[in-house]
């Protein structure tokens, strides 16, 4: 019941938030939604998919140089399959697919499941990384207009600041606990902790550093590239400068990393955020589908593909 729970919650929830936001517009402002798609030009929105497709496959091929030092392989087919399937199942449960590809890992290349997992924290971390960086560059060069985002919102910078605080005291005395338990199942998750730990630093031990950064730059330009592509598709939103769009494409990054991959959300906080460059709010709203459509049709094709291909690929096995 509680998995079923995890799953149709937050889908429910996200059903409603599109009826609710769907329910304000006027007919009018609905037929100008249709509109905006119809006039779209969606020859950007395939370079973006083309763009969004680059990057789960640069995600595969850097996987292994994780995986290297730890003295184990996963095939580059497998690799890819397993990360666009970790994509799609993120839809469903959020951070999902990270167990999901360690468990293809584990399942098809013989990687024990705690190392691959390890390595996928450790690549999670240089993705956070670069990730703040952006975050620091957005707010650097459109400080005003992220900073009125949060205050509109209501997000409470306090409120976060005591649920990091419990969390982390939560995480000391589970540590203390296990530091000092002789139970079989402490050792069993000392065990484990252990196989993450050395999956997590295997990022300080890899041969391969150059490769692995070059490979985590082209991953996060690919993001930036295929939402930037998109105001093309829209006459209004052509003007849009790369430090304004910089600003958007950090809101819908929050957005889709905090919920089921964005769904019900996306589009509206990225209309809420166009709007405050001036921009209709409809547009806004059209936008904000056509890039949240595009990108999770990348990941629904990719994903399901890798489903059907995963056995069969790994017939032998």
């Amino acid at each position: 019941m509680s998995k079923i729970l995890q799953i149709v919650l937050p889908l429910a929830l996200g059903l409603f938030l599109i009826w609710y936001a769907y329910s304000r517009f006027t007919p009018e402002q609905l037929g100008q939604l249709r509109e905006n798609f119809l006039k779209a030009d969606y020859t950007y929105i395939w370079l973006s998919m083309f763009f969004g497709a680059f990057s789960h496959i640069s995600r595969a091929l850097r996987w292994n140089y994780l995986l290297q030092p730890l003295g184990h392989r996963i095939r580059t087919p497998n690799s890819i399959m397993a990360v666009s399937i970790g994509y799609l199942l993120n839809f469903a449960i959020p951070r999902s697919g990270e167990v999901s590809r360690a468990l293809v890992a584990t399942r098809y290349d013989k990687v024990p499941f705690e190392k691959a997992f390890g390595t996928i924290v450790a690549e999670r971390i240089a993705d956070l990384l670069i990730s703040v960086c952006i975050l620091f560059t957005a707010l650097f060069l459109q400080f005003d207009i992220l900073w009125g985002l949060v205050d509109t919102g209501n997000i409470n910078p306090g409120k976060i600041g005591i649920i990091a605080g419990a969390g982390l005291i939560l995480a000391l005395v589970c540590y203390g606990y296990l530091k000092r338990t002789k139970s079989a199942p402490g050792q069993k998750i000392k065990h484990f902790i252990s196989g993450l730990k050395e999956g997590v630093l295997s990022i300080l031990s890899m041969k391969h550093k150059g490769p692995f950064i070059l490979h985590t730059l082209f991953i996060w330009a690919m993001y930036v590239l295929m939402f930037y592509i998109c105001i093309f598709a829209f006459p209004e939103t052509q003007h849009l400068s790369f430090s304004e769009t910089l600003s958007l494409f950090v809101v819908g990054s929050f957005t889709i990393a905090f919920t089921n991959g964005g769904f019900g959300t996306y589009p509206f906080l990225i209309a809420g955020a166009i709007a405050l460059y001036g921009i209709d709010y409809t547009i806004g709203t059209s936008f904000g589908w056509i890039v949240w459509i595009s990108q999770t049709a990348v990941i629904v094709a990719l994903g399901s593909l890798s489903f059907l291909m995963l056995p069969v690929y790994n017939k032998s096995r």
